[in-house]
C-alpha cells in the first residue's frame, strides 16, 4: 500500500492539489502559485451536491423560476451595486483593502435590516464586545441583531439551522476552518471547502449570505479563484489610504449588470451613501486652468462626471516620461501617435502626465477624446471652455467614433450645470433636446479646433 504525501501542493489560483512542488500549477499554467498544505484525511466522502431537487433531472417546464423580491438593504448605494437588493438564496463576497470600512458597510446594513428579519453576524476576526463597541460607535447598538464569535464551521452551520436566519454574515470567510481538514485556516483547502459548504447551506434553504474576503497586496481576492466562481455576486470595496471617499464596484453579479458603482463618505458615525457623486470628481477652479477636461463616464447605469488634469513639460530626459493615474497607459500612447500622425501636435520630447481627478479609473474608450484635448490644452497654456464635457472614442486613423448611453451622460451633465457638448457626429443624431448645445465632431482634428479655435 503506498504511503500518503505528509503535504501537498496546492495551486492558489485553481485549487488543483500536487504531490510535489512546480515553478508552473500543471491544471491552470499560473506562475508561483503552489502553496504546501496538510492533505485533506481519509474517510468517508461527503456529499458534495446541493440537494436541491434530490439529485435527479428536473424538466425545464417543471422548475419554477425565482421570482423572490429583493430584499433593500436599506443602504441606497449598496443597492445600486447589488443591481436593486439582496436576493434569496444569494451569496455574495466583498473585498477590499485592510480599514476600508468592509465589516463597518456589513454591521451597518445587518443592524438595519435586523428589525424585520433574522440576522446573525458571525466574526471570525473580533469577539463580540469589539463588535458592540463598533456598533456603539455606528449608533446602532440597540438592533436586535444576533452575534456569533465562532470559527469553526459546523458550529456556524449548526447555529445558522437553528437560528434560521434570512441573511447571514460571515466576516471573514479566511478565518473559518474546517476541522475534517488539516491545514490551517486561511489556506486554499481551507477557504475552498469552507465556501463550498456556506454556499450549499445558502442553496438549500434561501438564506442571504454575505462572505467577506481578504486581499493581497496586488488587490486581488485571496484565496483560490474558485471562490469567485462558487459565489453569485463579487463587490470590491476601494479607497484611497486615508481618504474619505469610498467606492463600492460589482466586478461579478449573476442577478445585475456588472461595474455597478456605489459611493460613500467615510464619517466618525460611519459610512454615509453619497447620493450625488459626480459633484465629488469634479474640482472646483476659480478660474479656468489649462490641462483641465471633463468627460462623462458610466459606470454600469450610472453616468459620473469626472475630471481630467494633464500636465505636458519639456522633458529634460531622452526618454520623456509618461504617468497616467487612472487612464491605461498604453491608451495614452496611442493618443499621443494619433496626435502626432493626424493633429500635427508633437509630444515626443515633453513629459506627459495624466491624472483623474477623485482616484476613478476610467477604463472605457469614451474618454480618449477628454484626454486628447486637455494634453493639447496643457501644452499650448490655452484653458478648455467652461462648462463644457468632451466625449468621444478616437481612433487609429483620427476619426472620432460614437459612444454609448449618450442620453444619459449628456442627462448628467445638464444637470450639474453644463452648457456645451462636445461629441462624435453619429451620436449626436436622433438626439431630442438634450439640454446643452451640441457641438458633433468627426475627426480628432475638428474636436480640436472648437475647443482650442486651432
Amino acid at each position: 500500500m503506498a504511503k500518503r504525501p505528509k503535504t501537498v501542493f496546492a495551486c492558489t489560483e485553481c485549487g488543483a492539489q500536487h504531490p510535489k512542488w512546480f515553478g508552473q500549477c500543471p491544471d491552470c499554467g499560473a506562475w508561483d502559485a503552489l502553496t504546501e498544505e496538510a492533505p485533506a484525511p481519509q474517510g468517508e466522502k461527503k456529499p458534495l451536491g446541493s440537494g436541491l431537487h434530490g439529485g435527479r433531472p428536473t424538466p425545464l417546464p417543471e422548475v419554477q423560476p425565482g421570482g423572490e423580491a429583493r430584499l433593500p438593504t436599506g443602504i441606497g448605494e449598496l443597492d445600486r451595486a447589488l443591481g436593486g437588493g439582496l436576493v434569496p438564496g444569494a451569496v455574495v463576497l466583498i473585498g477590499g483593502e485592510p480599514g476600508v470600512g468592509k465589516s463597518t458597510l456589513q454591521l451597518q446594513m445587518a443592524a438595519g435590516l435586523a428589525g424585520e428579519r433574522r440576522v446573525l453576524y458571525v466574526t471570525g476576526e473580533e469577539s463580540s464586545a469589539q463588535v458592540a463597541q463598533r456598533a456603539d460607535r455606528l449608533a446602532v447598538q440597540d438592533s436586535p441583531l444576533q452575534l456569533l464569535a465562532e470559527t469553526d464551521l459546523d458550529t456556524i452551520l449548526g447555529r445558522l439551522q437553528e437560528h434560521q436566519a434570512d441573511l447571514a454574515i460571515v466576516d471573514s470567510v479566511q478565518t473559518v476552518a474546517d476541522g475534517s481538514l488539516q491545514s490551517a485556516p486561511g489556506s486554499v483547502a481551507q477557504v475552498r471547502e469552507c465556501a463550498a459548504r456556506l454556499v450549499r447551506y445558502a442553496k438549500q434553504t434561501g438564506t442571504v449570505l454575505c462572505l467577506v474576503g481578504h486581499v493581497t497586496k496586488e488587490g486581488a481576492l485571496a484565496g483560490p479563484r474558485v471562490l469567485e466562481h462558487m459565489v453569485d455576486t463579487v463587490l470590491y470595496f476601494e479607497g484611497e489610504q486615508g481618504g474619505q471617499y469610498r467606492l463600492v464596484r460589482a466586478i461579478k453579479n449573476r442577478f445585475g449588470s456588472v461595474n455597478e458603482l456605489g459611493v460613500f463618505r467615510m464619517t466618525s458615525g460611519g459610512l454615509e451613501p453619497v447620493t450625488n457623486p459626480s459633484a465629488l470628481f469634479l474640482s472646483e477652479h476659480q478660474e479656468p486652468v489649462p490641462g483641465a477636461a471633463v468627460v462623462a463616464s458610466q459606470e454600469g447605469t450610472r453616468p459620473l462626471l469626472v475630471e481630467l488634469q494633464a500636465l505636458v513639460a519639456e522633458s529634460p530626459l531622452s526618454q520623456p516620461r509618461r504617468v497616467a493615474i487612472g487612464v491605461e497607459r498604453d491608451r495614452l500612447s496611442l493618443l499621443l501617435a494619433v496626435l502626432y500622425r493626424h493633429a500635427g501636435v508633437a509630444l515626443f520630447d515633453q513629459d506627459v502626465f495624466i491624472n483623474v481627478v477623485g482616484g476613478v479609473d476610467l477604463s472605457e474608450p469614451a474618454a480618449d477624446l477628454s484626454v486628447a484635448a486637455a494634453l493639447v490644452s496643457s501644452l499650448r497654456s490655452r484653458a478648455l471652455p467652461e462648462r463644457t464635457i468632451i466625449l468621444g472614442e478616437v481612433g487609429l486613423a483620427g476619426e472620432v467614433r460614437a459612444v454609448g448611453r449618450i442620453e444619459d451622460r449628456l442627462k448628467e451633465a445638464a444637470k450639474l450645470g453644463f452648457q456645451r457638448a462636445v461629441i462624435p457626429a453619429a451620436s449626436a443624431e436622433g438626439l431630442d433636446n438634450p439640454g446643452l448645445t451640441l457641438h458633433p465632431v468627426r475627426r480628432i482634428e475638428q474636436a480640436l479646433e472648437v475647443l482650442l479655435d486651432t
